[in-house]
């Protein structure tokens, strides 16, 4: 897969009112797990297909979430556990990263993968709200 440009920014960068909205009418909205294309921060030219959650949107640019099913997450305050979603075929529990917030055009989004539910997004609200700055 092309990369696509995008960046990753200190969550607190954009602090914002976050809002749930999904929708699942082709185009990404806040409460939405999409794929995308995610840089590695030590080689942003490199990296790989991985879910998003979208938490923001300025009108075709996304701002979302990384998420990982890596389990040595579990510890890190930086990521917080969602559950399992519709988003890893696997089944897996993911973990979402509240400190880096990824900014990507919409035209990099490769598919929408699920709505994540509301209590959920709820919970990831509130640790944004606390702790970064979002209203």
């Amino acid at each position: 897969m092309t990369p696509h440009p995008q960046n990753s920014r200190p969550t607190n960068e954009f602090a914002r009112e976050i809002a749930y909205a999904p929708d699942l009418d082709g185009a990404a909205d806040p409460g939405e797990v999409v794929w995308t294309w995610v840089a590695y921060e030590d080689h942003p030219d490199q990296g790989k297909d991985r879910p998003v959650l979208v938490v923001g949107r300025d009108d075709r640019t996304l701002l979302g979430l990384m998420l990982s099913s890596r389990e040595y997450h579990r510890d890190d305050p930086d990521w917080y556990p969602i559950g399992s979603g519709s988003w890893d075929s696997q089944g897996r529990q993911s973990f979402v990263r509240l400190d880096r917030v990824l900014v990507v055009e919409e035209h990099g989004i490769r598919r929408e993968g699920a709505i994540l539910d509301r209590g959920r997004f709820d919970e990831v609200a509130d640790l944004l709200r606390r702790h970064h700055g979002w209203h």
